[in-house]
């Protein structure tokens, strides 16, 4: 089985002391990434899934040295340094005390996985702080996807600063079109990417946002009518590449503004959507109004509902850049604007079909902001300076 670029990332940390979090959205792969790792070791290991309420009882004891002991006892080697693999930690909050014993006293590894970021924030305290490695397993980015696709046995090469390394021939983006309209039509959710039948593909998506609704709003909030969250999803569709108005937002869900502000807020820690905020060096940047927003999956945005062909295109292109770095956006009173500015060095504006006005005015506006480094991203190819496309990132 072909392995997410996460985990070479993940198995240079494993003779390291801290503990290892695999973080993201429900059913993106994070139990399959832990077992293949699981699978890789030869050393004394055990795996517990806290799903399942015995594994849970194994923890469940006031002395955490007899914890150890059991520990010790079950895999068989009290001389070698034990890891051991815990699914879905968030059913047992208790367990973060435990892990910061045992790595304190007994050079435990750990290597966990939890449903989501919102519930990781509170699960593991400051006092794990300098203890743990928090990864986050994302959707596949469409170098991992074109890497699931074909049958090469090497992965692609990590992301590096955009854009170096991107393959702008003709040929990449003729071989590759067909493909990257699949990546954006069904997104980069595993199942669905290995999946070849479309009416598959679609039952799967459709699973994975009903399972978002009946676990992770049960288990990691405290929201009481699941409808106002499900509603506010559905406003938020035929505004994604939009600036959020929060108050329009509160008076059409007919809730206050804070309520709007905490369900925008579990619905980015949970990976559901993410907001970029306006381009600042100095803006604060914890309220979600005035930001633009887009879901973490083109697939799940389009069961969710409908939306332009050039919002869909924009919204892939955000969560390819994710992968690079830091998103904001620009925008002077709706004069002038740029899509996407990426560490606050980089300006980027996504076309359907981009045209050398469109690169012209994106170079005026990064110049008057003082950026340096700027790109059109266009869906259909051309042969112009400064273009991108988008099936080579």
């Amino acid at each position: 089985m072909k392995k997410r670029l996460l985990y070479y990332e993940i198995i240079k940390q494993l003779e390291h002391k801290n503990a290892i979090v695999i973080t993201g959205m429900r059913q993106v792969g994070k139990t399959t990434l832990m077992k293949q790792i699981f699978q890789e070791l030869t050393v004394p290991k055990l795996w517990f899934d806290f799903d399942n309420p015995l594994d849970q009882l194994f923890f469940e004891d006031a002395d955490y040295n007899a914890i150890y002991k059991r520990l010790v006892g079950e895999a068989g080697t009290p001389h070698d340094r034990l890891y051991v693999f815990i699914d879905e930690i968030q059913n047992f909050p208790q367990i973060t005390t435990i892990i910061k014993y045992l790595i304190d006293h007994y050079q435990v590894k750990f290597i966990v996985t939890g449903s989501s970021n919102f519930y990781l924030r509170n699960l593991f305290p400051e006092s794990l702080s300098g203890r743990k490695f928090l990864f986050i397993l994302y959707p596949m980015s469409f170098r991992e996807y074109l890497y699931f696709k074909d049958d090469k046995a090497t992965p692609p090469p990590a992301p590096a600063s955009f854009p170096a390394n991107i393959d702008q021939s003709l040929y990449f983006h003729e071989k590759n079109s067909f493909y990257y309209d699949q990546f954006v039509e069904f997104g980069g959710f595993p199942e669905v990417v290995t999946t070849e039948d479309v009416p598959t593909k679609k039952m799967v998506l459709k699973n994975i946002f009903a399972s978002f609704f009946e676990k992770d709003l049960n288990l990691l909030s405290d929201i009481k009518d699941i409808r106002e969250l499900r509603d506010l999803i559905l406003l938020l569709v035929p505004r994604t590449g939009n600036i959020l108005d929060v108050t329009r937002l509160s008076a059409e869900l007919g809730v206050n503004r804070v309520k709007v502000y905490n369900y925008l807020e579990f619905l980015q820690g949970v990976f559901f959507i993410h907001l970029t905020p306006k381009y600042s060096k100095s803006i604060d940047r914890s309220v979600a109004g005035g930001k633009k927003v887009y879901f973490s999956d083109t697939g799940l945005l389009n069961i969710i509902g409908k939306i332009t062909d050039g919002q869909l295109f924009e919204n892939a292109v955000a969560n390819q850049l994710l992968h690079y770095g830091s998103l904001s956006y620009f925008n002077k009173r709706n004069t002038s604007e740029i899509d996407f500015i990426l560490n606050l060095d980089t300006a980027i504006e996504v076309k359907q079909t981009g045209t050398p006005g469109d690169y012209k005015k994106l170079e005026k506006t990064a110049k008057e902001l003082g950026i340096e480094k700027y790109y059109l991203i266009s869906r259909k190819y051309l042969d112009l300076k400064g273009f991108f496309s988008p099936v080579s990132f």
